[in-house]
């Protein structure tokens, strides 16, 4: 017979050994509320913008509540990139394939808090049926999701089949430098996920029209033009004069119209807009599926600034800059123009497109740092449409799933230009044009935080099995 005091131990090291045997409680998304609302709370308070070094700070923040969750410290990394950070957070899973990629970015745009009504933009506020901040729909309430969801999915004991992999930029919304930081170090992936594109659309009344899946995106580049004259005294004007030139090349760039272009997304999205639309520009896409070389489909499209991008390379000016003294020609003057190009458009074609329209050989049209990549449409994955579609019909079953492309740019540029297909699946639905997203007021249907995240619990479950 084994000692009293031996016998107390082994029944004490068999009570921890099924005690961590035993399966982990599932959390409901109702028990993960409280602790998610606390982080987004802190998240929108931190002023991630350009110039206040707080993404880094931001990113330690989330890292402590990693490990809190039970993620090892060597599974987490801090990368710092200049004045910014990205962060790199491993799920081992069992081995099966290569890791999956979940992205979002920490940074946010500037606000300028004169402009906001009744609410501090770094402050998460609940409103009637609204959240308000920076950042609460683009993309903090995401950012947090994900980590909200991955020390859910840790405390559950969740083991993926397929690694996860989550890589938060932290200047999306400028240089994208930690973007493509990221992209070099991870490009070895199944595919990837991105909470800051697609997404679902309420109609005016709140009624579900579909949920877009972003397959594709049109790259981003910068252009400068040039005007140089031989200056002088203000009092002997000149028709050789850099303003007056580079004036004229602007508006002839402002008046070139890039060649339509259309691929298997766009005639997807057109089409579901189309039937799930009204008005003029549901007759537009409905025409323009149907013919994209309808010249009235073509006009109405053009016409609307949400939807031109959608159908051509576009290019604005953004930026001016020239004279050196108000009493002087000047010798110089430059302006920036950004061009949103769709993909399977060379850069250096967008620039030629620039030459032929400025007209001037003396307008210099140069490409400026960093240097533009191209990014591919990704392969619509069945396993990925399929998994979408079966998590957003629990939410609101039978809704159309439709590809769409991004007429602006996100972190997944740089990873489908190493290889990566991506994929972006916010899951929030809103009103076209009513998050405010960059602007003032930003907010969020207070509705939408739940069911994100009940999508991000039940979607990567799904994948990573």
């Amino acid at each position: 017979m084994l000692p009293r005091a031996r016998l107390t131990l082994l029944a004490g090291c068999l009570v921890m050994a099924l005690a961590n045997a035993a399966p982990a409680i599932a959390e409901t998304t109702a028990q993960a509320m409280p602790e998610y609302m606390d982080m987004l709370g802190h998240a929108i308070a931190m002023q991630t913008v350009e110039g206040k070094d707080q993404v880094p700070a931001f990113a330690r923040y989330l890292a402590g509540k990693l490990e809190s969750a039970g993620f090892a410290k060597s599974d987490i990394q801090i990368i710092p990139v200049g004045h910014t950070a990205a962060l790199v957070v491993h799920y081992r899973g069992s081995g099966k394939g290569k890791p999956i990629l979940i992205s979002a970015h920490m940074d946010v745009v500037a606000a300028n808090a004169d402009g906001w009504t009744d609410h501090d933009p770094f402050k998460l506020v609940k409103d009637g049926p609204y959240y308000y901040g920076r950042g609460v729909a683009d993309m903090k309430d995401n950012t947090v999701a994900l980590v909200a969801t991955f020390m859910r999915l840790k405390r559950e004991g969740f083991v993926p089949g397929h690694a996860m992999i989550l890589v938060f930029s932290g200047d999306e919304e400028t240089d994208m430098a930690s973007t493509r930081e990221l992209a070099k170090r991870y490009h070895d992936a199944e595919f990837l996920l991105n909470g800051d594109a697609g997404g679902g659309t309420y109609d005016a009344k709140l009624k579900p029209v579909m949920f877009e899946v972003q397959a594709a995106e049109k790259t981003y580049a910068d252009f400068q033009l040039t005007a140089t004259s031989k200056g002088g005294h203000s009092s002997e004007p000149s028709p050789d004069n850099a303003i007056y030139k580079l004036a004229g090349a602007l508006q002839r760039v402002a008046a070139y119209p890039f060649p339509v272009k259309y691929n298997k997304i766009t005639l997807a999205s057109f089409k579901a807009i189309g039937e799930h639309g009204s008005g003029k520009l549901a007759e537009a896409a409905r025409q323009f599926t149907a013919d994209p070389g309808n010249a009235r489909a073509v006009a109405v499209i053009s016409a609307d600034p949400a939807y031109v991008g959608q159908i051509r390379t576009t290019c604005a000016a953004t930026m001016l800059g020239g004279g050196h003294a108000l009493n002087a020609l000047p010798e110089r003057a430059t302006a920036n123009v950004n061009c949103r190009i769709f993909p399977g458009t060379s850069v250096a074609s967008v620039q030629a497109a620039l030459v032929k329209a400025v007209a001037n050989p003396a307008i210099e049209v140069s490409v400026r740092m960093p240097p533009p990549v191209t990014s591919p449409a990704s392969p619509l994955r069945p396993d990925v449409m399929a998994a979408v579609a079966t998590t957003v019909h629990e939410r609101f079953p039978g809704l159309d799933i439709v590809p769409g492309m991004s007429s602006g740019a996100t972190d997944s540029m740089y990873f489908r230009n190493a290889g990566v297909p991506c994929y972006g699946i916010d899951p929030n639905f809103s009103k076209p044009g009513d998050a405010h997203a960059h602007g003032y007021n930003e907010r969020l249907l207070a509705t939408e935080p739940p069911a994100g995240l009940d999508f991000w619990h039940s979607l990567l479950t799904k994948l990573t099995k």
